[in-house]
């Protein structure tokens, strides 16, 4: 990747004002097919929920099927492109804006970053195409910079819009990512790409069926006047206790860059979560698997927060009103992520926003693959 001066850049904090939002849409030839009705559902109902507040960008190799499920609207552009999946979150584009923001149409740097499966374990090859695919058919409007030579996912960062990047050790340091490099390194590659003025890394949590390594957004997330949420655990007898205990404690002695605490809001734990490839459980049997239920992958959007449901009426209650505490001024909306959950993301997962002027006409580019 040739060097670009990003001293005058920033990466955004998610509640800064956005241009669209991005789903990378289900379809059967990907993991979906067995409970394709079930997560078509769920897409449906988050698309819905943004396109009301912003525009929205679904890339699918199916456009047609995809135009029937939803009503027609001049926000939505379908985007015809192949894909292994649909994680947007981390095959999506990175953004930098300029710090000091003269105008929203100018001064976008779209970085595409290798996406691998997450550490080589699941193909993506077709996904790790879709930001050239976006960039060439227009959709997005900003300088593409080829940042291929690094592996880097969305949900493994977080960012407070000031120049402090959060990211887990967890994951950035698991095999197939970025090795030979050591932590240090990563950290000096992270603040230059990224325009960091400083990383804070996170050495505990992690959840159980989590495909990621650990990523950030399932288990820390920051919010205005330096809040952090994070996923908290009472039972002493949950397998991810000890790891989000641990976690708890790390947070608790972060610093702000002016020497101060965090002010921490502490995200209820969903009820142990099991599947059998057929049926949701409540607890563990033969060949049912436990689920990565977490409140924290919520997505921030123009007006409001969707954040994931799990059908536990006083969990979700309790964890919308956290978030709530640290967005007072937006409308949280839950949405029932758990189909999202049998392939082991969530709602934050699926979505990739794009700030304000990245994304500036709607249109349809069925014909560009």
């Amino acid at each position: 990747m040739e060097r670009q001066d990003t001293s005058s850049k920033v990466l955004p904090a998610e509640w800064a004002p956005q241009s669209a939002v991005m789903l990378t849409w289900p379809h059967s030839n990907t993991d979906w097919q067995p409970i394709l009705p079930q997560i078509t559902e769920t897409y449906v109902k988050m698309a819905k929920e943004i396109v009301k507040r912003e525009r929205l960008i679904i890339v699918t190799p199916e456009p047609n099927k995809v135009r029937q499920l939803l009503p027609h609207s001049p926000r939505i552009t379908y985007v015809k492109c192949d894909t292994n999946d649909t994680w947007a979150r981390d095959h999506g584009f990175i953004t930098l804006v300029d710090r000091e923001q003269k105008s929203p149409f100018t001064g976008h740097r779209l970085l595409d970053f290798q996406f691998n499966g997450w550490g080589k374990k699941f193909e993506a090859s077709l996904d790790n195409r879709i930001n050239r695919t976006l960039f060439d058919a227009s959709v997005v409007n900003g300088e593409y910079i080829d940042c291929n030579d690094f592996v880097l996912e969305g949900g493994s960062i977080e960012s407070d819009g000031e120049g402090t990047v959060f990211t887990t050790t967890g994951c950035l340091m698991a095999p197939n990512r970025n090795q030979p490099l050591s932590q240090d390194e990563i950290e000096e590659e992270l603040k230059k790409r990224l325009s960091a003025d400083r990383i804070l890394w996170i050495d505990h949590g992690d959840l159980v069926g989590d495909d990621t390594d650990g990523h950030i957004d399932t288990l820390v997330r920051i919010a205005p006047a330096d809040t952090l949420l994070y996923m908290g655990c009472d039972d002493e007898n949950d397998e991810q206790y000890e790891q989000l205990h641990k976690m708890e404690e790390d947070l608790r002695m972060l610093q702000t860059k002016s020497g101060r605490g965090y002010r921490l809001l502490r995200l209820p734990s969903p009820r142990p979560i099991y599947y059998d490839g057929e049926q949701f459980l409540d607890s563990p049997t033969e060949g049912a698997e436990r689920l990565p239920a977490t409140y924290a992958n919520f997505l921030v959007i123009n007006g409001a927060v969707l954040y994931p449901t799990y059908a536990q009426p006083d969990r979700d209650a309790e964890a919308a009103a956290v978030i709530a505490d640290a967005f007072p001024d937006r409308e949280i909306i839950g949405i029932d992520c758990r189909p999202i959950i049998i392939q082991h993301g969530s709602l934050h997962c699926c979505t990739m926003q794009f700030p304000a002027g990245v994304v500036v006409k709607a249109f349809s580019t069925d014909s560009h693959r």
